[in-house]
């Protein structure tokens, strides 16, 4: 299993959405309890985020691989489903 490293921001609705959707993804499928994911508020642990590319938080990774970057206007269902692929591809 690879861990996830996440990013975002205080205030960020988004990331508020990114965060309520993995609490209601292991309340379904508890299996993703087990994805290690490493949340980091981008403002506060620059020497993490250096090496990931990125411009829209949340954004969720695996190593520098970019498996999802919010884009604006996305509902929490668009949030849920990219979340939800993020925790695929950690147990794959």
């Amino acid at each position: 299993m690879k861990e996830i490293t996440a990013f975002y921001l205080n205030g960020c609705p988004y990331c508020r959405g990114a965060k309520e959707a993995l609490a209601e993804l292991v309340s379904e499928n508890p299996a993703y309890g087990e994805v290690p994911v490493h949340w980091y508020e981008e403002s506060e642990s620059p020497d993490v985020v250096q090496g990931h590319s990125y411009y829209y938080v949340p954004s969720m990774f695996i190593g520098t691989e970019k498996l999802y970057e919010a884009q604006p206007g996305q509902s929490y269902d668009e949030i849920k489903s990219h979340v939800k692929a993020a925790l695929d591809a950690a147990m794959a």
